[in-house]
């Protein structure tokens, strides 16, 4: 039997875990990454060095894969088009990723099938910022390019038409929202296969530090029932109507007065499922593998009632190796998940896993180790 090849778009460290979980699974794996150096072309044995915005690039990487996925949303949607009418198989296909990479089409749909969003619409300068901003409570009011935006890039909280001239230099539509008065973020990860087999993990508590996910909880403390099903379905809804294959991410307000409206859309592995590798019987990793390949999906239940994900932040402590001995000894059940990437302020360089029944011990470990590896704690 010839086992699958998974042709993966992307260097990141999404590529670098996903492919760690195809390994049990003897799923093969190849990799267009930009440079030697990304996080995933460090691990897997077969690479393709390239840009996955030249459409010839792409042609000569999907011969011999069975199946071409993603662990970002960059690939322009004409190229994917392309690779379909050459008869790859493409997942999730350009009519769902689209949604995820313009925002003001993503809105415009989920307005259509009536998911509950904050009020929006696409603006043209700073003066009709202000018009937007006089439709409904005044400033402030958030800004995003309709592309390109991530971990707070891209975004803006403005509270005058004079903050308002920024976001227009990037030379890309603008998206208006208005400022939703919520009391905490929470993500719904869904995944579904071609064959519309889903499974919902449990909704999690995703708490920025600077517009970039430092804490997930899950799940989510004191979140009703009625409310995380609430989510879970709609989750599931929006991956069903839009055509989703593998991962969703949908990450969402909770309001001061108990409802949940979608912020954001992600068609990959998310920072919000990095709990599950650990945590979960069947990985986010594995799930989108599985969905992708229209295997049947796994068992998305947590393994412990609690389970704490943080990011590590590269800091002014590039030594990070000497850290793990602390780490390791302090706590023997911590699970560290490094990218390979050099340390530098502000940036993503891994996460840590920590389990248990207590959810203030499990926070404290995670958040320590999490420190430690930093260096913003030293003991």
């Amino acid at each position: 039997m010839t086992f699958p090849v998974v042709g993966m778009v992307g260097g990141g460290q999404l590529a670098r875990m996903t492919h760690e979980a195809g390994i049990p699974l003897g799923i093969r794996f190849k990799l267009l990454s930009e440079t030697p150096q990304e996080s995933a072309a460090q691990v897997v044995s077969e690479v393709v060095i390239g840009d996955h915005r030249d459409l010839e690039t792409l042609r000569a990487f999907a011969r011999g894969c069975d199946v071409i996925t993603f662990d970002h949303e960059h690939v322009p949607i004409e190229h994917l088009r392309a690779l379909e009418a050459d008869g790859v198989t493409v997942r999730p296909g350009p009519d769902a990723l689209r949604h995820a990479q313009d925002k003001g089409l993503m809105r415009a749909r989920l307005s259509e099938l009536g998911v509950p969003c904050p009020r929006h619409r696409i603006v043209a300068d700073p003066a009709d910022v202000t018009a937007f901003a006089h439709e409904g409570d005044g400033y402030p009011v958030v800004l995003k390019t309709v592309r390109g935006g991530y971990d707070g890039k891209g975004v803006w909280v403005v509270r005058s038409e004079a903050e308002a001239a920024e976001p227009f230099r990037a030379g890309v539509p603008v998206l208006a929202e208005e400022k939703v008065a919520f009391t905490r973020e929470l993500a719904a990860n869904v995944v579904r296969s071609p064959h519309g087999q889903a499974v919902a993990y449990p909704v999690v508590e995703s708490q920025q530090v600077d517009g970039v996910c430092d804490t997930v909880i899950a799940p989510a403390p004191h979140l009703s029932e009625e409310l995380a099903g609430s989510a879970q379905r709609l989750a599931l809804t929006i991956a069903a109507e839009l055509g989703v294959v593998g991962h969703l991410a949908v990450e969402l307000f909770e309001t001061e007065d108990g409802r949940v409206l979608v912020n954001e859309l992600a068609m990959r592995p998310h920072n919000s499922g990095h709990w599950t590798q650990d945590g979960s019987t069947t990985s986010q990793f594995a799930n989108h593998l599985r969905a992708v390949l229209d295997l049947p999906l796994g068992d998305p239940r947590p393994r412990a009632p609690w389970t704490v994900m943080c990011n590590v932040l590269g800091g002014d402590y590039p030594d990070m190796y000497s850290a793990y001995l602390h780490c390791m000894a302090r706590d023997p059940q911590l699970k560290i998940h490094m990218y390979g990437k050099d340390v530098k302020p502000g940036r993503k360089v891994g996460h840590v896993n920590t389990c248990g029944d207590d959810l203030a011990d499990v926070r404290e470990r995670a958040r320590h180790a999490a420190d430690y590896l930093r260096g913003t704690i030293t003991e």
